[in-house]
């Protein structure tokens, strides 16, 4: 495939990328993200990282394809475990799960000493970055929230700085829903919450009818206080 176009979701990720970032592009897949910042000038140098085999000779063969070898380094390993410390100062970690991303960073704490932006975009569980982005001194500095092919994905932008200065209102809403999403509040935002309000009240109905346990109590009480929460949100 030719990077000349992205589709919109790596489009918008790679819109979050500075000019003259030297980049890490994890789960980098086919290498597609790097290649068309490559070739529109936008980084200076990247490393493509991959834990799989399959992709990994995928992005080998992308990057040579598009004779960007000098500008992009093809790397096998897990994470952040492809990059020395100070290689690199802006990271891409795209189609993954919030939680998985979360761990990649949580594991490689130490390569992120000399990186200034992380663009992150998980498939699901923004709030385990959200989370974890507050408890390691990162600051969200924007959100998108878009549709493409039936799927809704957010993405998430960050940077050294306050991480509590997003939060200053509704900071239990604002990790859940994005505190930045939260106050454009576009269609993709609405459809998105307004589907989960409807697959807690699924599994409520399920929590209903299964053995009165301590657990089932706790959770049914906390999938309450989720679903007030958020339609309190979309009322607004």
């Amino acid at each position: 495939m030719n990077t000349e176009k992205l589709s919109n979701r790596l489009d918008t990720v790679a819109g979050f990328v500075t000019k003259g970032s030297k980049l890490a592009d994890i789960g980098s897949d086919h290498a597609y993200l790097p290649c068309f910042l490559a070739k529109k000038g936008v980084i200076s140098f990247a490393i493509a990282g991959e834990v799989v085999a399959g992709p990994f000779e995928s992005a080998r063969k992308q990057v040579l394809a598009e004779e960007l070898s000098d500008a992009i380094d093809v790397r096998m390993g897990d994470g952040l475990d492809v990059l020395q410390p100070g290689e690199v100062d802006c990271i891409t970690i795209a189609g993954m799960g919030g939680a998985l991303i979360t761990s990649i960073l949580e594991r490689g704490k130490e390569k992120l000493h000399s990186v200034k932006r992380l663009v992150l975009q998980p498939n699901i569980s923004a709030i385990s970055i959200r989370k974890w982005l507050l408890e390691n001194s990162w600051e969200l500095v924007g959100e998108e929230i878009l549709e493409e092919d039936g799927k809704i994905y957010e993405i998430l932008v960050a940077e050294k700085g306050e991480p509590e200065r997003p939060y200053s209102t509704q900071k239990e809403a604002g990790l859940l829903l994005g505190p930045f999403l939260l106050q454009k509040r576009e269609e993709p935002f609405k459809k998105k919450w307004s589907l989960e309000i409807a697959n807690w009240q699924r599994i409520y109905e399920q929590l209903e009818n299964a053995s009165k346990t301590a657990e089932t109590v706790q959770k049914k009480h906390e999938l309450l206080l989720t679903i007030k929460l958020v339609e309190e949100v979309l009322a607004e």
